[in-house]
């Protein structure tokens, strides 16, 4: 039995938010609808204190490296398409 695990962490910039607060509400939902739609985790770990700025960590799990890949591909997807979010970087490791 094997099991492939992949991390994807995207760098984001939040636009036209002017407080914490704000930015807890625009990622709150953001992270909502992709772990719904795709089941995986998603956790927000970095820049907890700048209110323009995330960094949000996806995991997916599956039976072989092209379906995760895929996964998170259709994640980056998604977050391309977030009017309030724009991705700076990210980077992926495959375990």
């Amino acid at each position: 039995m094997t099991a492939i695990v992949g991390i994807r962490v995207f760098d984001v910039h939040i636009l036209g938010t002017q407080s914490l607060k704000e930015k807890r509400f625009v990622l709150r939902s953001v992270k909502d609808r992709i772990a719904n739609r795709f089941n995986v985790s998603i956790a927000e770990t970095g820049h907890q204190d700048l209110w323009q700025r995330a960094e949000l960590a996806v995991a997916a799990v599956a039976g072989d490296r092209r379906s995760v890949e895929k996964t998170l591909d259709t994640v980056r997807d998604l977050l391309d398409r977030e009017p309030e979010l724009r991705v700076i970087e990210t980077s992926t490791d495959i375990l």
